[in-house]
């Protein structure tokens, strides 16, 4: 391996770009976003899905103003490092690694899921782990492969959820949109805030790999802006039409009584083609290739946060190290794997998209933060491209981003608690290395 800090080599076009800017997020569009009908219905989880979305219009402007600036591996934790000091870096840091270690093993038991349709002998948590080695391994071979990969399957994943949207659109019923929708009242938005972020999390991701962008100061602007536009879109879609078919309760039950499922387009589809026809295997064939999408594209972000955690020695040295021939952080993607791996088999689909959130709402908080103190700290910092409407747009970001990540943390007590622990470790040991670190050289 390589210790060079500039080993990763500049590969990635806009094309590659948006393909892992939608490809991260994808998945959120065929799963996990449900499980918010279930806390709000259909009209709580519009009204939180309608907030997220102007988060992330402001979000995403505000983001590309620093991911152009500062092209890095480490995404926030290069920014907030450099506008707000080094202890609130490494926290916006660990908040991102925590957001794209967590999404992994959501998306690997959805995968699995899916699977288990075609192979139910096979446990779902089996697949799970083979997924995690198979595209781990692919992101090992190298990045340019992994974002050609990333690129085609995000294609075909866009071209079945319009498919989808084309089946059921005609059947749409606004009766079952109206059903129910709004079962648990205002707590029931507040409750839904971490599936609608999960129709859009990960699209930061995109940051991570501004170093290995071909001209990152304009590409990187072109793959976030068209990333978003056409997940918007989607997002649309899927809601209406899947909700449209049959009311809220049939895509986020089985059966009346069963658990909630992690499968919603199947359930819709089959109260149009049943579950033995060609339509409904093909969709569900092609629906596959969202999930791997996402799968595999945070699985190369969440690499490349760690990878920047070695570099500046927070994390083992071993881990900011980069393949000499791959030029990719071998190290990085194979312990990532086995947190990922681990938390699958101890975790509960709805924890660990609720955690993941939570330090995508941290690092959205922490991150706007740096774009107002770096304008102030850094005025004369080359900008290539600057966010429209400031300050209004990263103050509106911040200030969604601020009260969604409080309406998680009230409404789920015991896992912000596990997160802010996770939180608070990670910072002791961090202090600890730092001591460390100054009385070596102070010696």
């Amino acid at each position: 391996m390589s210790n060079a800090t500039g080993g990763l080599s500049r590969t990635l076009g806009p094309w590659m770009l948006w393909g892992l800017g939608v490809g991260y997020v994808i998945s959120g569009m065929y799963f996990g976003w449900n499980l918010g009908l279930e806390k709000g219905g259909t009209a709580g989880l519009a009204m939180a899905t309608a907030g997220v979305i102007l988060l992330y219009i402001t979000f995403t402007f505000s983001y590309t103003e620093l991911a152009c600036a500062i092209p890095r591996a480490g995404g926030v934790f290069d920014y907030a490092t450099r506008a707000i000091g080094r202890d609130m870096g490494f926290v916006a840091g660990v908040a991102q690694l925590l957001e794209f270690l967590f999404a992994p093993p959501a998306i690997a038991a959805a995968i699995g899921a899916y699977f288990h349709i075609f192979l139910p002998g096979v446990p779902v948590k089996v697949i799970a782990m083979v997924a995690f080695i198979v595209f781990t391994a692919l992101n090992i071979y190298g990045v340019k492969a992994a974002a050609g990969f990333e690129l085609v399957i995000t294609l075909f994943a866009v071209f079945e959820l319009l498919l989808f949207s084309g089946i059921c659109l005609p059947h749409f019923q606004w009766k079952n949109i109206r059903q129910d929708a709004l079962p648990h009242g205002w707590e029931g938005v507040w409750a839904a805030v971490p599936f609608a972020v999960w129709f859009f999390l990960g699209i930061e991701g995109v940051a991570n790999v501004a170093e290995e962008a071909v001209r990152p100061q304009r590409n990187v602007l072109i793959g976030f802006g068209s990333a978003l536009v056409t997940l918007i879109v989607l997002c649309v879609l899927v809601f209406l039409s899947s909700i449209g078919v049959a009311g809220w309760q049939a895509i986020v039950y089985p059966a009346p009584g069963a658990p909630s499922s992690d499968s919603p387009l199947p359930l819709a589809l089959s109260k149009i083609t049943g579950t033995g026809g060609w339509t409904y295997h093909l969709l569900i064939t092609i629906g596959l290739m969202g999930l791997v999408a996402s799968f595999h594209g945070i699985i190369l972000a969440a690499s490349r946060a760690t990878l920047e955690f070695g570099r500046a020695r927070y994390l083992p040295a071993v881990l900011g190290r980069v393949h000499a021939r791959r030029h990719t952080p071998v190290a990085a993607l194979l312990v990532n794997m086995v947190v990922g791996v681990i938390t699958l088999l101890v975790g509960v689909t709805e924890d660990i998209i609720t955690i993941s959130v939570m330090g995508a709402l941290t690092l959205y908080v922490l991150s706007m933060v740096s774009v107002l103190a770096l304008r102030r700290k850094e005025p004369e910092l080359e900008r290539p491209f600057r966010v429209p409407m400031y300050p209004v747009f990263p103050i509106v970001a911040l200030v969604i981003g601020f009260v969604c990540l409080v309406a998680m943390v009230t409404l789920n007590i015991k896992l912000s608690g596990i997160y802010f622990l996770l939180l608070a470790l990670s910072y002791i040991l961090f202090r600890i290395k730092i001591f460390s670190m100054e009385k070596q050289n102070l010696a």
